[in-house]
């Protein structure tokens, strides 16, 4: 029978871990799947060889578990790793010096992997093969068949624990693609719980929920504000709402179990929800299992502006760091400490300009508390410290803290400056008026 066939193949690509990260040479580059499909075994073996190789370059992304080529080497004798976007624990390993981020907008990374970047191995974590050869990419399609296809060798790591997941395109890859094969016991996947939301959080939310109506279709980024806005809309009379998402979170299956997510209203991909990523917790897992009311897409589909522009009423919810008078946007680092990474947020608000009757919010709390104890404005007059400029002023939509929601489309910049500062916190504006006048974007007139 053929699916013999294919079980045959599968057997004669077998490999322990340790046999196949010996495919690994000095000199190469190494990519590791996203997130959940973080290759555990092949990562382990990998760094015992430790002081054997040298100069392996690693490639990963929202790492949630350890990484061992990095635990095992801090003083990287033998391994480099570098991130397309941190997690906390990938923010951390920053700190120290052991990890480097590598700049890009998730719609691009595909097209940098096919035209310009190496791969001499590409570890790859899938869900058990199915009886006609494929194993899915399950919770992280993300930029994993690019990878592939730039692969000169291919390692999958079967984990028992990946739940098959359905594709619009590039979900999968079959075992005549591959060069080797590895099992092993894994743990239970890691989990991402809901950010529990502030009380600003959903003060925030609630000047959100008004610019939202029944069958829009939603982004919502990661967080305790989108998180929120989530929680609000699931409490809300809103129905038949959309689901077109880089980073599919457990707040989508709380709208969907409120009844307030059927997909029946979109003009693109209808009754389907669509995703990049998967991260969260089991029950997100179990839901997106088997389950034809998703689909999974490579994310230069997902996040391409032009895919969004063919869909009316998109929404996208996203967080950031601070922002200055300019409407400048920084959501991935304090100074020039690293916090995250650009992810899709200018994808996504550049897709909510092109999307019919489409709306955009970056959203951030007014002020924070630093390491001593003082009340700091979340918005300054200008970026001087070595913020990263995640969305251009140019690319700004609608701004959202506790004190207000504002639109800087098409605002000149005394306009923007007088909108943006009424956001702020009141013990901030009068000193953020006076840096507005020096920065001659201020009119006499305004108070």
């Amino acid at each position: 029978m053929m699916a013999d066939r294919f079980y045959q193949e599968y057997r004669s690509k077998q490999k322990t871990p340790e046999e196949a990260v010996g495919l690994v040479k000095s000199g190469d580059w190494v990519d590791y799947s996203t997130g959940v499909g973080f290759p555990y075994l092949l990562d382990e073996a990998l760094a015992k060889r430790k002081g054997e190789l040298k100069d392996v370059k690693v490639r990963g992304c929202l790492a949630l578990r350890p990484i061992q080529i990095v635990e095992q080497d801090k003083e990287q004798i033998s391994f480099t790793y570098q991130s397309w976007h941190c997690s906390g624990y990938e923010r951390k390993l920053c700190d120290e010096g052991l990890c480097y981020y590598s700049p890009m907008v998730f719609r691009n990374i595909a097209s940098y992997y096919r035209n310009y970047l190496e791969v001499n191995v590409a570890m790859i974590s899938v869900a058990p093969m199915d009886r006609m050869g494929y194993f899915s990419y399950s919770l992280a399609n993300c930029t994993t068949q690019a990878i592939v296809d730039a692969a000169d060798i291919v390692i999958l790591e079967v984990d028992e624990n990946l739940p098959q997941v359905y594709g619009g395109m590039d979900d999968c890859i079959h075992i005549s693609q591959v060069d080797a094969v590895v099992e092993g016991k894994h743990p239970p996947l890691a989990n991402l719980p809901l950010s529990a939301a502030t009380k600003i959080d959903e003060q925030i939310a609630s000047l959100i929920l008004p610019h939202l109506q029944d069958g829009i279709t939603i982004q919502l980024g990661i967080g305790g504000m989108p998180n929120s806005v989530g929680k609000l809309i699931a409490e809300s009379d809103l129905k038949h709402l959309g689901m077109h998402t880089e980073l599919l979170s457990d707040g989508y299956l709380n709208l969907f179990e409120a009844g307030k997510l059927d997909n029946s209203k979109k003009t693109l991909h209808r009754n389907k929800g669509v995703f990049g990523i998967a991260l969260g917790t089991q029950r997100l897992y179990d839901w997106v299992k088997e389950n034809r009311g998703l689909l999974s897409f490579p994310m230069d589909y997902v996040n391409d502006p032009w895919v969004m522009g063919q869909m009316e009423h998109l929404v996208s919810i996203n967080n950031c760091i601070s922002m200055d008078l300019y409407g400048q946007i920084s959501a991935e680092s304090s100074g020039t400490r690293h916090i995250s990474g650009t992810g899709g947020q200018l994808d996504f608000t550049t897709g909510t300009y092109l999307s019919p009757k489409g709306k955009g919010f970056i959203c951030l709390s007014s002020t924070f508390t630093d390491k001593e104890g003082n009340l700091r404005s979340r918005i300054v007059p200008k970026f001087t410290g070595g913020e990263i400029i995640t969305t251009p002023r140019s690319q700004t939509f609608y701004v959202v803290t506790e004190f207000g929601c504002v639109n800087l489309s098409g605002m000149s910049a005394w306009q923007r400056a007088e909108n943006i500062i009424s956001l702020a916190h009141p013990d901030f504006r009068e000193e953020l008026i006076r840096a507005a006048e020096k920065q001659k974007i201020w009119r006499r007139t305004n108070r």
